[in-house]
């Protein structure tokens, strides 16, 4: 008791809450000995405890305050780490389950062609089952009872709960002695010598009791979100308790926490392609106006200045030069030699 309420108190105020203040240490988010999976949304080995999956205590200090200041720091490589680390831890359990879950499919095809219809769960085995929910949920109140410090409620539940185990145990002892004298009395019954000994009106019942039993037959699915083998049609009270038990709703807030990141991640993704686009329209608008502004700029240049040398033009009047040139000599030319030759 004294544990819890140190535990409620480390909780609500910190465990440096006796220290002065200028003495308390500062919390970094990124210390090791916070529990990683506990800033980033929940840490796993809370969800299964007292279940077949039970992770056990984490090693790990869960400090509220480091949360805070985790979910408030600037998104960088270290919260992606932590993120990723995260969403390794949660992928590997839901693939053990699925794996449960097509091993669980796989038998019951198997038990269904081996009994040449569909799959099928014994009575007893439904009395197995309605026993073992409710030892599970008075073992979860003796928990929540031991957290508030009610010792004398805490200690009728576990009195119940050793009293459904008796029983329990009895109904499975009786089960097996059942079968034990079902399968003798079937062997003995195979010879007519026997027929006439006491075990005779035993074999004689036997068809009578195994009809019966088939007529409380009930057919099994597999839970799609933890695994656990299912009656069809079974009472709603059982089905309600399976629901609310911490191993399937354990595996769900796995499964939804999983697609939520996702979907965070997709939209990052999606965000920072859209800016990356956003970006470079703008680079290409701007390396467009620049050589717009440019070329205007030179063409204004161009027609201010005085005198301005044009190379093509020069060009034509340079060759229009050479040609009258060339043609003025050669006249000359003709002149001579006219005159030469009347001479």
């Amino acid at each position: 008791m004294v544990d819890t309420a140190r535990a409620l108190l480390d909780e609500l105020m910190g465990r440096n809450r006796d220290l002065d203040p200028a003495s308390k240490k500062q919390v970094n988010w990124d210390d090791p000995e916070y529990c990683q999976y506990y800033l980033v949304n929940f840490c796993p080995h809370d969800l299964f405890v007292n279940t077949k999956v039970d992770l056990g205590p984490c090693p790990k200090r869960h400090d509220d305050e480091a949360k805070r200041m985790y979910q408030k720091a600037r998104t960088g490589a270290r919260k992606r780490q932590y993120e990723d680390d995260f969403l390794k831890f949660c992928n590997d359990m839901i693939y053990e389950v699925d794996r449960k879950k097509q091993k669980g499919r796989e038998r019951l095809l198997l038990m269904s062609k081996g009994e040449g219809g569909p799959t099928y769960v014994s009575k007893f085995q439904e009395q197995l089952n309605n026993f073992n929910a409710r030892i599970k949920k008075l073992l979860s109140e003796v928990e929540e009872a031991g957290n508030r410090g009610d010792v004398d409620q805490a200690q009728d539940l576990m009195a119940l709960c050793e009293q459904l185990k008796s029983e329990k145990d009895a109904i499975v002892k009786a089960h097996d002695s059942n079968s034990g004298l079902l399968t003798s009395t079937k062997a003995t019954a195979s010879t007519s010598a026997e027929n006439s000994s006491p075990t005779h009106s035993v074999t004689s019942n036997a068809p009578s009791w195994t009809a019966e039993l088939s007529t409380q037959e009930k057919k099994m699915e597999v839970c799609e979100v933890c695994g656990a083998l299912l009656i069809i049609g079974d009472a709603q009270q059982r089905i309600e308790d399976h629901f609310s038990g911490r191993q399937h709703l354990g595996y769900s807030r796995l499964r939804n926490a999983v697609e939520e990141m996702r979907t965070m991640r997709q939209k990052e993704r999606e965000e920072e392609e859209r800016q990356r686009e956003e970006e470079w329209n703008k680079i290409n608008k701007y390396r467009k106006d620049r050589d717009r502004l440019r070329n205007e700029k030179a063409r204004e240049d161009h027609k201010r200045r005085p005198g301005t040398y044009d190379r093509n033009s020069d060009r034509r009047n340079r060759g229009k030069s050479y040609r009258d040139t060339d043609s003025r000599s050669s006249e000359s030319h003709r002149r001579s030699q006219t005159r030469d030759r009347y001479k």
